[in-house]
């Protein structure tokens, strides 16, 4: 039984986001029941948060509503039991890519998400299986790149800056960096309070001083607080989980990359 049912069952005190999810997971899974005898296949998108906490892959759910709906696939999320807490340095990118790698290998998902904004080891992971693996970094720059002509990131901490301009580099994407800054907070710090006044003073220098005309939310964590930002703001906002998530949608739709048969 799903941690979040046996919650539910049991009569333990859920939030409204832990009540929100437990509905979408039993009703995806009746549905994916009815599909299933129907003779009718969906296919499967895992969600993978590289870092051990649940309360991010409980936030990431509580965002995917939008997707969902839009959408035939079944979406899933899970949390790498193995990996930090937080993927906040260098060393932490380093320490969870063979734990992806072991979670693409031992899933039968036909495409991937990897729900980290470095989108650690996504070109070594892509070489491991034949299926669709979307980085959701990558998916929030492709997205703003349509949406405005300069974005900016709200990120974690200032490590966090480094890899993005590394990789923005690498893609080619610098130039339309309107900039990045730091609401200076780890992840566990992210997940425990409300830093909804932090992250919006931040994207208001973006906006106000830096001319960011798209706002990415530089971590997963973060999909929460898009909306409230969206009309405090007056500018689009990018979830990167969304996109990504979207994006994989797209893929399998189009039968783009390489796909298992």
């Amino acid at each position: 039984m799903h941690a979040f049912c046996h919650d539910f069952i049991t009569n333990r005190t859920l939030t409204t986001g832990d009540a929100l999810i437990y509905y979408v997971i039993y009703f995806r899974d009746t549905i994916l029941a009815h599909a299933h005898s129907a003779g009718i296949v969906l296919s499967e998108i895992l969600v993978i948060n590289p870092n051990s906490s649940v309360s991010v892959t409980r936030s990431m759910e509580a965002c995917l509503g939008l997707v969902r709906a839009a959408t035939r696939h079944d979406i899933r999320c899970t949390e790498l039991a193995k990996s930090p807490a937080g993927i906040e340095t260098d060393a932490h990118v380093a320490q969870v890519i063979p734990n992806i790698i072991e979670a693409v290998a031992d899933a039968s998902a036909d495409a991937f998400v990897l729900a980290c904004f470095s989108d650690p080891g996504i070109a070594t992971v892509r070489k491991t299986t034949t299926r669709p693996v979307v980085g959701i970094a990558e998916a929030a720059y492709l997205a703003a790149l349509g949406l405005g002509e300069r974005f900016g990131i709200i990120s974690l901490g200032q490590s966090s800056i480094d890899r993005h301009l590394r990789y923005l580099k690498h893609l080619g994407f610098e130039g339309r960096l309107a900039g990045d800054r730091s609401i200076d907070k780890t992840v566990v710090e992210l997940m425990a309070g409300d830093v909804v006044e932090t992250v919006s003073r931040t994207a208001k220098l973006l906006r106000d001083e830096d001319g960011a005309d798209v706002i990415i939310l530089g971590c997963a964590g973060l999909g929460g607080y898009r909306r409230a930002l969206e009309e405090t703001l007056g500018l689009t906002v990018i979830d990167p989980v969304q996109a990504g998530v979207a994006l994989a949608c797209t893929t399998l739709d189009l039968h783009y990359g390489r796909q298992a048969s």
